[in-house]
This record gives C-alpha cells, sequence and structure tokens, in this order.
C-alpha cells in the first residue's frame, strides 16, 4: 500500500462543506468518487481541515493509501481529468505510511475576506463578506491582538461539537487593507469548528462600534459562545495552507504567512 498526500484548492460555493453526507453534494466526495473511477476501488480520502459549506480552499492537503502502481504525475493527471471545474489537485506526492492530512499538520493558515465598500461587487458575492458601512480598522486590530497567543477559545466555538480540548495556539492574527478589501489571517496549531468565523464576526462588530478593543479579553475569559459575536459567513473563508514537519521552523513559516500578499479573490 502506497500512502499519498495531494494539495487541492476548491471553490466551496456549490458544496456542503468538506466531509462526505448522505444526500448532498461534498469535496470529499466528489474526490473519492474520481479515485474510485481511476482505481476501479473505494478508497478513502482523508482531509486536512472539515471545511463547511461554501468555505473554500488554496490549500487543502488530503491523504490516501492504495494499492494502484500508478506514478504521482499519473495520479494527477487522472484527478484532474475526473474532476469537476471547480476542484483542483495542485500536486501530489507519496508520503510515509504514518502520514494522516489532518492529525499530521503542525500549522494551519487560514485568511477571511471582507468587502467594505458601500456598493455592492455582484462578482465578488460568494468571494467576501459585504459590509456597506466603514469600519474602524485600527479598533479591528488592536482587538486582534488580543486574540494571540494560547488561549481556550470555548467563546469562538459552536456547537454542537466533539472536541474534548479547546485549548489552541493562535500564533498570528494580522489585518490588512488593499482597496476596499480587508484580509484578516490566521495561523494556528489547531483551530475550533467555526472558530474562525467567530472571531471574524467579533472582530467586525469591534469594527462597527459595537464593542471595544479590550472586550476581547472578557470574551476569551467568559469561555462561552454566547459572548462573543455572530458567526461570519462561510463564503469569505479560505483555507490558504497546511504545514507539517519539514525544513521549514514555525518561526519561518509564521514569518511567511505574516508577509504574503492578499491575491484576487479567485474561486
Amino acid at each position: 500500500m502506497t500512502t499519498f498526500k495531494v494539495v487541492i484548492e476548491y471553490d466551496g460555493t456549490h458544496y456542503a462543506g468538506w466531509q462526505r453526507q448522505l444526500n448532498a453534494p461534498t469535496i470529499q466526495a466528489t474526490v473519492e468518487d474520481a479515485l474510485a473511477a481511476i482505481a476501479q476501488a473505494r478508497l478513502t480520502v482523508v482531509g486536512a481541515g472539515r471545511t463547511d459549506a461554501g468555505v473554500h480552499a488554496r490549500g487543502q492537503v488530503a491523504s490516501f493509501r492504495t494499492e494502484r502502481g500508478l506514478s504521482r504525475r499519473e495520479w494527477l493527471r487522472a484527478l484532474n481529468a475526473h474532476l469537476p471545474a471547480d476542484i483542483s489537485v495542485l500536486s501530489v506526492e507519496e508520503a510515509p505510511d504514518d502520514f494522516h492530512a489532518r492529525y499530521s499538520a503542525t500549522g494551519k493558515l487560514y485568511e477571511y475576506h471582507l468587502l467594505n465598500r458601500p456598493e455592492r461587487a455582484p462578482l465578488l458575492r460568494k468571494r467576501a463578506w459585504m459590509l456597506y458601512k466603514p469600519l474602524d480598522f485600527m479598533a479591528m486590530t488592536d482587538a486582534a491582538a488580543c486574540l494571540i497567543g494560547a488561549h481556550d477559545f470555548s467563546s469562538f466555538e459552536t456547537a454542537p461539537t466533539d472536541n474534548e480540548n479547546p485549548q489552541c495556539r493562535l500564533d498570528q492574527l494580522n489585518l490588512r487593507r488593499e482597496g476596499d478589501l480587508v484580509v484578516l489571517s490566521f495561523y494556528a496549531d489547531r483551530f475550533l469548528k467555526q472558530m474562525v468565523r467567530s472571531m471574524v464576526g467579533t472582530l467586525v462588530e469591534v469594527g462597527r462600534g459595537k464593542r471595544m478593543p479590550a472586550d476581547m479579553e472578557t470574551v476569551l475569559a467568559a469561555r462561552s459562545r454566547a459572548a462573543a459575536g455572530k458567526t461570519a459567513p462561510a463564503h469569505g473563508l479560505y483555507l490558504v495552507r497546511v504545514d507539517y514537519e519539514g525544513a521549514t521552523s514555525r518561526r519561518e513559516r509564521i514569518h511567511e504567512a505574516e508577509g504574503r500578499k492578499p491575491a484576487l479573490l479567485d474561486p
């Protein structure tokens, strides 16, 4: 049996998230169907992150094991030949037998896109959260700083969940502006269910003047979802990258994330 690691990009607009469901199209099911057509056998794909319905990915990582003797290049070509236009496999490589896309991950980078202007943007309606009234960017930046570090992030975890460990280490929460676009970058060792979207929704309340930046400390201390703000819409969220143990250090990966320029809001 050979273990393969694949990097996948997708537009999540028309999918009910990553995880296979009985009566709805999902990314996992679509990739597994493509693998079945190639391998003539059902293969299970494990994703690094179970992205929600409508969430996009530029660097989702998945793994699968197979006895089919195809090279990584053959798998790459075959998968993209069988996948729909809104899902693309960017790379395929052999991995150690004990590699697991989810449990072997050491860090993840997410981005959330806000479009802050008075006029709607039809081309971006499924790519960013449209906010028409001005936001206090500096207040949001100050509030974001309160969240960096190792904390119990229960206040930003949506229910129901079977997670028993609410501790995460958020190494980076960076806000940057590109004209009307506000990009929030989150890098952590792990994330709770809808944690990024809950943090974004709370930061937007700060930007709207409904909360003070220092209120973030109170929200964290409450360890209750009721203390935080609304959950931001899924379509503004992007899984950008998943890191694993390798040549680059954690510090270098965080520095790389902080210096990354925001790309256009492509599928």
